[in-house]
């Protein structure tokens, strides 16, 4: 039963990934058009709250108490995981190479590994290791960063602040909690979707709409449609699917697999906007996947290593007879 639900939870965190992935094209279309970053992720993360708060009243009925329990979570959730993690990364782009942002962003992955570790005091497996160098090694290659001229120092500054955001939402959504994973996503949104609207009114956070039909596809598309797709798609099922991912992967895994992102970033960018893959983002693909089953078998047989020496423990030191 375990191992089923393990497997559950990688698909799930698969789908996590790939409805992610496919904000870019959709993005892309409004940025193209006048849009601003913040625009687009105000209506992004308010449309998955509204969404998602008609499941999270249902997941919560009679157990309100909870929320009050979890507040700091659902708040740092919101204000570091959704809303932090999304503006700075957009700062970051403003600075700098989109690739090079997004490999700062995605130096999050270590950052959880980093946290575990701290947290547990036990070092990462030599699998776990491994996988992190091949992970890395592959976004380079995908993202294809060897033209990139010297980053902005500033810019790098926002990148690593969106990758502690990156790092967050493993974290925090991987906690052992009471709070069902739908609730979390969808008050989460809530406080995310808040914190950037005050962001909008106070100035810091650029907000510009334009109400104009939008290209997708080689045609022309209402921009709701494409709004549509990041509220519903890319926010509101993305990040429930990983929510849920990573209550039965733990941070570690869940993270790791979250890598694939880029694959699917990269897939849709091909199907929508015809932009093909050329051979090097090919090889650092296959890179990003050994590196997640690297981790995935490292955690596996650390799992099994531990339930072995819990086994061992218990045939030591029997209970005496008569003792229930």
């Amino acid at each position: 039963m375990v191992t089923r639900s393990k497997g559950v939870g990688l698909w799930l965190a698969l789908a996590s990934a790939a409805t992610f992935g496919s904000s870019g094209p959709f993005a892309k279309s409004l940025l193209v058009e006048g849009w601003s970053s913040g625009a687009i992720v105000l209506l992004r993360v308010t449309g998955a709250s509204l969404v998602l708060a008609v499941p999270t009243v249902l997941a919560l009925r009679g157990r309100w108490s909870l929320v009050r329990e979890h507040l700091r979570t659902v708040l740092a959730y919101g204000a570091v995981a959704v809303a932090g993690c999304q503006v700075a990364y957009f700062y970051a782009v403003q600075r700098l190479d989109v690739g090079v942002a997004l490999l700062l962003e995605y130096l999050g992955v270590v950052l959880v590994v980093l946290v575990v570790w701290v947290r547990t005091r036990r070092a990462p497996s030599a699998l776990t290791g491994l996988g992190i160098v091949l992970a890395l090694a592959g976004l380079v290659l995908v993202l294809d960063l060897g033209g990139a001229v010297r980053p902005d120092l500033v810019g790098v500054g926002w990148g690593l602040v969106a990758a502690a955001g990156l790092a967050t939402f493993f974290v925090l959504a991987a906690e052992d909690s009471h709070l069902p994973p739908v609730a979390l996503a969808g008050l989460g949104m809530g406080a995310g979707a808040l914190v950037l609207a005050v962001l909008g009114l106070v100035g810091v956070l650029p907000m510009r709409f334009v109400a104009t039909d939008v290209t997708l596809l080689g045609g022309r598309a209402p921009w709701w449609a494409a709004v549509g797709e990041l509220a519903l798609v890319a926010a509101a099922a993305a990040y429930l699917l990983g929510v849920t991912a990573a209550r039965i992967l733990g941070s570690t895994v869940a993270s790791f697999v979250g890598l694939t992102e880029v694959l699917f970033a990269v897939l849709f960018a091909w199907l929508l906007l015809g932009e093909l893959p050329g051979l090097v983002q090919l090889l650092g693909g296959v890179g990003i996947v050994a590196g997640v089953v690297a981790v995935r078998v490292g955690e596996l047989r650390r799992e099994r290593f531990d339930r072995a020496t819990v086994a061992a423990d218990e045939a030591d030191f029997p209970l005496p007879s008569g003792v229930a």
